[in-house]
């Protein structure tokens, strides 16, 4: 029994499929916005902020994906979803592909984007030294390497709306939150098992990400079963946001979306 109570909110179809989106680290809800006016016309979905985001409570660390796969099939209890299609960014692409092979009858697809499923020990350094950098600093400074990843300069430069609206949501997330969940990062090791995941997946990598880079996305893919794989061209990490008009494009027939 989970007794996180996390913050989410449904939108969309009241009685539609369900499908639920699930956040990098340092980002809220606020991060799919690009999304919803075309997601909510065939879908009920379901936003939510991990645990020590946003407007959700910050439990005691550390954190694991065991907890952050738990978190999220919870959320999906309380909006009476026995199934959905799962779409993350980042942590929110690593926890769906946990939940796809903790549980594949809950999930129907995945959209995995800006991941990796493994944390070769470069990677978990880079954790190591985030969490060195909020001990000293605090979670905002983190900031500057997050948005120089997250986004394209030119991006940043013409959407300053934008940045300041992820900055100020980056901002929410509390020291424990942000360090819990670099923890659970430094213990990604999924790739090992994508050979046995059931649910279908679409890896979608951003041309421009230096995080997930697209040739690891592709090794993910080919590693995976009944699996599709697309680079949106000129994107960063958060593709969503740095590149949505083409993000929204290549999952529309994955998740069975009609658009005229």
């Amino acid at each position: 029994m989970n007794d996180v109570v996390l913050n989410s909110i449904a939108s969309g179809l009241e009685d539609g499929p369900g499908l639920l989106l699930s956040n990098s680290i340092g980002a809220t809800t606020r991060a799919w916005e690009p999304q919803l006016s075309l997601l909510e016309q065939f879908f009920k979905v379901v936003r939510y902020d991990t645990r020590g985001h946003g407007d959700s409570p910050t439990p005691e660390g550390p954190y694991s994906f065991d907890m952050l796969v738990a978190d999220a099939f919870a959320v999906m209890d309380r909006h009476g979803l026995e199934k959905a299609s799962v779409m993350g960014c980042s942590l929110g692409s690593m926890t769906a592909m946990g939940m796809g092979l903790a549980q594949p009858e809950r999930v129907t697809r995945i959209v995995c984007s800006a991941a990796r499923a493994d944390g070769p020990a470069p990677f978990r350094q880079s954790w190591d030294d985030r969490i060195e950098v909020i001990a000293n600093k605090g979670v905002a400074g983190l900031w500057g390497g997050a948005i120089g990843n997250w986004l394209t300069p030119e991006f940043c430069e013409a959407n300053p709306d934008v940045v300041a609206m992820l900055q100020s949501e980056f901002l929410k997330t509390t020291p424990e939150g942000y360090g819990g969940c670099a923890i659970a990062l430094k213990g990604l090791d999924y790739l090992k098992d994508l050979g046995r995941m059931k649910v279908p997946m679409l890896f979608v990598a951003g041309s421009e990400d230096k995080g997930a880079a697209p040739d690891t996305m592709r090794a993910m893919a080919d590693a995976c079963p009944n699996s599709e794989f697309t680079v949106v061209e000129g994107a960063g990490h958060i593709i969503n946001v740095n590149q949505d008009e083409a993000f929204n494009l290549a999952i529309c027939s994955f998740l069975g979306m009609c658009v005229t």
